[in-house]
């Protein structure tokens, strides 16, 4: 597979699991299914969005090529509707942590390659990462009137953080492209997962009243 044709499958796979999230989350909240629709399509292309418009590349992609619209919109319709397949809450925000999961893992190394394919900084190819896999939740998060995972101890920013950065630095040590943009994807993956399951997290300020 050409690298191109990866970053496509990625791209196309990050915008429908953060679709499925939403659509999920939307179903929780008991929302319509145009409510679904919304909040999934919000999620799944927000922070590719924001990125777009920071790096200066406009129009943004899914205006360019619709098709990753129709994809977001199926996530998120297909997220809502098989809602009801977790029968209780704590299974459902199961397969939603896990869901949203993988797009953070996608996103974090999609958003570090559009910051190096525009000529930016390393460090702004490294927020640009952070940006795309979070800002979606983000808005999710907000919309649904949650507070936002990015904002909790949770690891979860930080997992972006580190895919991008082994992204940005396997490409630029001259690394395979292909073998550093699934490694980076698996390590951003693999550390939102463990603290998914291990319930890692950030130690958080308390100030008793």
């Amino acid at each position: 597979m050409s690298v191109d044709a990866l970053f496509a499958v990625l791209d196309y796979a990050g915008i429908w699991f953060f679709a499925y999230s939403g659509g999920m989350l939307s179903a929780r909240k008991s929302l319509d299914p145009f409510g679904a629709a919304i909040v999934g399509a919000v999620t799944g292309m927000g922070g590719g969005t924001l990125r777009d418009v920071l790096l200066g590349e406009l129009p943004v992609y899914w205006i360019e090529e619709p098709s990753y619209l129709g994809i977001a919109l199926f996530g998120a319709l297909l997220g809502y509707f098989t809602s009801p397949w977790a029968q209780s809450l704590a299974s459902r925000r199961i397969v939603l942590n896990w869901a949203d999961a993988v797009g953070l893992s996608v996103f974090c190394v999609i958003g570090a390659q559009a910051g190096l394919a525009a000529g930016a900084h390393w460090s702004i190819a490294l927020l640009t990462g952070v940006m795309s896999a979070a800002f979606g939740g983000l808005i999710r998060d907000i919309i649904v009137n949650d507070v936002p995972l990015v904002l909790r101890e949770d690891i979860y920013a930080l997992a972006a953080l580190a895919g991008a950065a082994a992204y940005v630095g396997g490409v630029t040590l001259g690394w395979p492209v292909e073998a550093v943009t699934i490694g980076a994807a698996t390590l951003a993956l693999m550390l939102r997962g463990c603290a998914i399951v291990f319930k890692w997290s950030l130690p958080a300020m308390k100030i008793s009243d």
